[in-house]
């Protein structure tokens, strides 16, 4: 998915405006990174988490279940 289809998305779910949302955006994807800079893992419910590190490796998260209620998604 491109970064503007997720923007029009996130607005259209949030009710905010496209700008809005992707103010939004950017603040998250700063904080996963700074938290990668850092050394912490970024976990991200129902998608995974982003281990810090050299290597390109993602622990996504299993399909079906989510972390907060071990329902379906």
């Amino acid at each position: 998915m491109k970064q503007s289809a997720l923007i029009r998305r996130l607005a259209r779910a949030t009710g905010v405006t496209p700008a809005a949302a992707a103010d939004n955006l950017d603040h998250i994807v700063a904080q996963i990174v700074g938290r990668l800079r850092r050394g912490q893992a970024a976990k991200i419910p129902g998608l995974g988490a982003f281990p810090p590190g050299d290597r390109r490796h993602f622990d996504f998260a299993k399909p079906g279940k989510t972390a907060a209620n071990k329902g379906p998604i």
